[in-house]
């Protein structure tokens, strides 16, 4: 299965990173690989609710919530014909503040065409989403 894991340490309480990893809503004025959220349901991430994300480069996602362990572990989910992408957002306590690790899984019968074709960009837009929530936490 292709996919990434990028981590970074934040000097900040794990408490504040997890605030703003979950405020997808302010992801575009945040993180510049992302140009557009839309929560599809109201309320804070929960399972089950969706976020449609739109990225440079990239086809508008419907991203939906699998796993939430609040204040330390989100993963979602997007799904396209014979693709399916698992992202994880996971926020550790660390003797500096914090420490993120993203992760990125391509499942499906197009995922090594896929990964091929995005690896490059995709390595691109994590380290990106994971130095971007850095300079938000540490703000």
């Amino acid at each position: 299965m292709p996919g990434l894991q990028h981590s970074v340490t934040i000097a900040a309480q794990p408490e504040r990173v997890w605030a703003v990893v979950t405020d997808v809503e302010r992801w575009p004025e945040r993180i510049p690989t992302v140009d557009e959220v839309e929560r599809l349901e109201p309320g804070p991430l929960a399972v089950g609710s969706r976020t449609r994300l739109k990225q440079p480069k990239l086809s508008e996602a419907i991203w939906t919530v699998t796993e939430l362990t609040g204040g330390t572990s989100f993963t979602w989910v997007s799904r396209s014909p014979g693709l399916l992408i698992t992202a994880g957002h996971v926020v550790e306590p660390d003797p500096a503040g914090a420490r993120l690790t993203l992760t990125l899984k391509l499942s499906g019968p197009v995922a090594p065409l896929g990964w091929l074709m995005t690896r490059a960009l995709t390595r691109r837009y994590v380290e990106t989403e994971a130095a971007s929530v850095k300079k938000a936490a540490e703000d």
